[in-house]
């Protein structure tokens, strides 16, 4: 049998070696609590603080900039909760993001409507990409927070980030932005980029799951999730999870050497599995095409089949993929975020997502190729029978 390939990098990459052997040590011999005042916590209060230096570089940010968090889920919700709960007023109570956002910002979102907020989805196109002009014309200074993922995770569309960003910052709004898929694909530097808020999570780009960070901009208040604790300047309280923080900063540092090289493998790898599903399946709609994309993501569905049925098929023949968010595996509804393009229910009901990374050859774009058309037309002649 042919060996596995896995095509779900955007759900999760494996824990790149020169990142596991970084924090190796932590798990051992030095083990001490970084905040304790004997050798054993000095020791790893320096490997701390130089984490937070390096993950810093990383963003174009100053070190106090940098708060460790659990990853994606935490750092939207410290990010837009933290930023609504201590900067609304009762004239500025709007937090808006777009109606395509991860789970984890219209959870937050919804939460802090729940205490009073005034709630606003930001309409996007048929590609996925924020209707500019009418966010713009929901977004003023009756507004608090904005939250807009600069990458979506399951379609890939770039979002004009930067344009929003500076339009919020005319009108005295917070703006945040998910770039959990963003980083590494994206040139991301905040020296340059208006945004206040933004998130990162180590296991998309080779750190191990629970290894996050929140960049939260100079002068700008949060009110904590947690309580007990002044670690991290009181944003996050707990004794640090210092091999994470090593691990971190270890995996965005070799991620952004290779930035340029891996971006231009993986867009090609993207584009000719994409050219190779349409020319075998023309009718084929390929979500998000026309739109800037990141490129490692590519969703499509296949009329005439569904995305459980393919995922299962697939799976089989030893290829992993998923039908949208690994964060709404087992969800038997279509995906908010296809829907939201207009894209009718059945189609969307078809979605797949396959995702490019680290581990995905050549060799394995020609066999997918094969493949995937090969059990769509089975899905179909199954379907109609």
């Amino acid at each position: 049998m042919d060996s596995p390939i896995y095509l779900d990098h955007a759900a999760s990459t494996p824990v790149r070696p020169d990142v596991f052997e970084a924090m190796r040590p932590y798990f051992s011999e030095r083990f001490g609590n970084a905040s304790s005042t004997h050798r054993w916590g000095r020791e790893t209060r320096t490997a701390v603080d130089e984490a937070r230096e390096r993950v810093a570089a990383c963003l174009g940010a100053h070190p106090d900039e940098i708060c460790f968090t659990s990853g994606g889920t935490e750092g939207d919700n410290l990010a837009i909760l933290g930023a609504w709960r201590a900067n609304r007023t009762h004239t500025r109570s709007g937090v808006a993001c777009s109606a395509i956002e991860h789970k984890a910002v219209l959870g937050s979102v919804h939460e802090c409507a729940h205490e009073g907020a005034d709630e606003r989805l930001l309409a996007v196109d048929h590609t996925g990409t924020l209707d500019l002009h009418a966010a713009r014309a929901q977004i003023g200074a009756d507004t608090a927070v904005v939250s807009v993922m600069w990458v979506s995770n399951e379609i890939g569309t770039i979002q004009p980030v930067r344009a929003l960003a500076e339009h919020c910052h005319e009108h005295g709004v917070l703006f945040h932005t998910d770039a959990v898929q963003a980083f590494g694909k994206i040139e991301i530097d905040t020296r340059t980029l208006p945004v206040d808020l933004l998130t990162v999570s180590g296991h998309k780009f080779g750190a191990p799951k629970g290894a996050g960070a929140t960049f939260i901009r100079r002068g700008l208040t949060l009110e904590p999730l947690f309580y007990g604790g002044s670690q991290d300047r009181g944003r996050r309280p707990g004794s640090e999870n210092v091999p994470f923080a090593v691990g971190l900063a270890t995996a965005m540092e070799l991620t952004l050497a290779e930035h340029t090289r891996e971006s231009a493998r993986l867009r090609a790898l993207r584009d000719r599995l994409e050219a190779a599903i349409v020319a075998a399946l023309p009718d084929t709609v390929v979500h998000g095409h026309g739109a800037e994309r990141a490129p490692h993501i590519l969703n499509l569905s296949v009329p005439g089949t569904d995305s459980e049925s393919m995922q299962m098929a697939l799976d089989l023949a030893g290829i992993a993929c998923s039908g949208g968010s690994a964060c709404q595996s087992g969800s038997v509804t279509p995906s908010h975020v296809i829907l939201a393009l207009g894209v009718p229910h059945e189609l969307a009901a078809a979605a797949i997502r396959m995702s490019v990374g680290v581990l995905t050859t050549d060799a394995h774009i020609d066999r997918v190729s094969t493949v995937f058309p090969m059990l769509a037309r089975k899905a179909r002649e199954l379907a109609s029978a």
